[in-house]
């Protein structure tokens, strides 16, 4: 039996919360898929349910493991995308765990 997969959940909330930059900012992450060759899986979802508490993009990334999700991190395609996510981020919240 393999290993359970290595999740990272990132929470994003935006400066400009009008429609149309959060589908170009989600549209900016998805396209991390494919281009990182340890990134197992990627999901990117946009908030449908507007409230007080809620954020405006999540996105879940799945590794084999912490190892590739590490890899991840330092890849140029993701330090790009984490260059724009800091100019266009009000707040941020994230968690990594290993399971399923």
């Amino acid at each position: 039996m393999s290993a359970p997969p290595f999740t990272h959940i990132v929470l994003f909330k935006l400066n400009n919360r009008s429609a149309e930059n959060i589908v170009d900012t989600a549209a900016i992450l998805r396209g991390m898929a494919g281009r990182i060759p340890s990134l197992r899986e990627l999901e990117v979802g946009v908030n449908e349910i507007h409230s007080g508490r809620a954020y405006d993009i999540a996105l879940i990334a799945r590794f084999n493991n912490r190892a590739g999700m590490e890899a991840y991190q330092a890849h140029p395609v993701h330090q790009k995308v984490v260059a724009h996510m800091h100019e266009v981020a009000e707040a941020v919240v994230a968690v990594d765990y290993q399971g399923v």
